[in-house]
């Protein structure tokens, strides 16, 4: 069964940081082959030892002018259950359903991110991006990289009405990818042979247990090219630059620094969170709520992101 998962898990579209999927993928593997690991060695493993007190919502300030601040800690998953946020995944769905209850909340003037991700599947993330782009139209809403939002963590950061890094914090990663793995050679060697029984002309394309051939890898990649067109295009919507200002001049899937970002116009400005916090709840009362649809608004953007 555990095999089964590694093979389903690796073949899914991902937007995160090779090296922290790659480290989610051993941890499968050896399930797989039969060793169990506690929750403590899984986020030790993950380096996600913080996660239980980074992922308390809390309200600051009250009548009407309080900050819900919202944290969006590990690695993103679809449809993330109490055991897979145990072992360091956030759910998609808990965020939204998080971000809806302080929008619907009069205690609450304003909404902060606290991010602190390296991305994860892509399930639900356009979805998510796109209720927060909508929703700051009806309060300030302010992305934190604190101190990571990379990938899908980025595409969510990127649909908030600001988006403040950390000092020492970073973000970008902006890609999308998949694994295959062509277990045919090892297979020979143990002098296994698979043969898979299958209705429908593409039903086993991608097996593992034989090479990817040109059409399932044209397929593939044009799955894999859908979600980056997504991706790309919804962060040149959230920080009001063309599509092409983001393939080619947002760090083309590498992660930049605070400083960095804000020259490239990927994020706004650099601050402490604490910092962040405290102007949200001072500007409460006299900040007017920025509307996703507005015109002056889209125009200031773009000239703040000009890198001409």
């Amino acid at each position: 069964m555990y095999e089964h998962i590694v093979q389903a898990v690796q073949a899914l579209p991902w937007a995160i940081l090779p090296e922290k999927l790659a480290v989610i993928r051993e941890i499968l593997i050896l399930r797989a082959t039969g060793q169990r690991f506690t929750l403590e060695e899984i986020r030790a493993a993950l380096q996600d030892e913080k996660l239980e007190a980074a992922r308390s919502e809390r309200t600051m300030g009250s009548g009407g002018n309080a900050v819900a601040v919202i944290p969006i800690v590990g690695t993103l998953m679809p449809r993330g259950n109490m055991l897979l946020e145990s072992s360091g995944a956030v759910s998609v769905q808990r965020v939204a359903a998080t971000v809806r209850a302080a929008l619907s909340d009069p205690e609450v003037g304003s909404i902060l991110l606290d991010i602190d991700s390296p991305g994860g599947q892509v399930g639900g993330i356009e979805e998510l991006a796109n209720e927060i782009y909508q929703a700051r139209g009806q309060k300030p809403i302010t992305a934190v990289a604190n101190t990571l939002a990379a990938s899908a963590a980025y595409w969510l950061a990127s649909a908030a009405s600001e988006l403040v890094v950390t000092p020492s914090g970073e973000v970008g990663s902006i890609g999308v990818f998949a694994i295959h793995q062509d277990m045919s050679a090892a297979l020979d060697q143990l002098g296994v042979k698979i043969t898979l029984i299958a209705a429908g002309k593409y039903k086993t394309e991608g097996n593992p247990f034989e090479p990817l051939g040109e059409e399932a890898m044209e397929a593939v990649q044009g799955r894999i090219n859908d979600y980056y067109d997504m991706f790309t295009r919804a962060v040149a919507r959230g920080r009001g630059v063309r599509q092409a200002d983001v393939i080619s001049g947002f760090g083309e899937g590498r992660v930049v620094g605070a400083e960095q970002a804000v020259r490239l116009g990927m994020a706004d400005r650099v601050a402490p969170i604490d910092e962040v916090i405290n102007g949200l709840m001072a500007d409460s009362q006299k900040r007017k709520p920025i509307k996703a649809d507005d015109a002056d608004f889209r125009q200031r953007r773009a000239r703040t992101f000009s890198r001409g």
